[in-house]
């Protein structure tokens, strides 16, 4: 099985890449290291697909790895709405990818980072 370890037990590694993947999800576009960027984005997709899919067995395999965290919140009309980042997955990114047969993020390199000179990359929702 090859993967990146990313200098990390797997444990660490698990957390900072559902940590990732739903930042992802929440802002659409997010600045990080060249390596976490491609390992997140077999993720991201397979967080997609399972929104693309719609039922409730993908609907609680996306809400078994992505975190629970407030994606949006807004005013509609008398009462305030929350979204979380499961629901903008199923809500909205799922139906603006119905017709894409996956290749949904893009990786744009950037600058090295200024400490350690690290490859930094932007990978954002096409």
């Amino acid at each position: 099985m090859a993967y990146r370890k990313l200098g990390r037990t797997s444990s660490q590694r698990k957390a900072l890449l559902r940590d990732l993947t739903t930042d992802l999800i929440i802002n659409e576009r997010i600045v990080t290291t060249e390596a976490r960027a491609k390992e997140i984005r077999s993720t991201v997709e397979k967080m997609i697909t399972l929104g693309k899919r719609g039922d409730l067995h993908a609907r609680r395999q996306a809400a078994a790895y992505v975190r629970n965290e407030v994606a949006d919140v807004r005013e509609e009309g008398e009462g305030i709405v929350v979204e979380t980042a499961l629901q903008k997955l199923f809500n909205g990114l799922a139906s603006r990818y119905s017709e894409r047969q996956g290749g949904y993020t893009r990786i744009l390199k950037t600058e090295p980072r200024r400490g350690d000179a690290a490859p930094m990359v932007i990978i954002e929702l096409v």
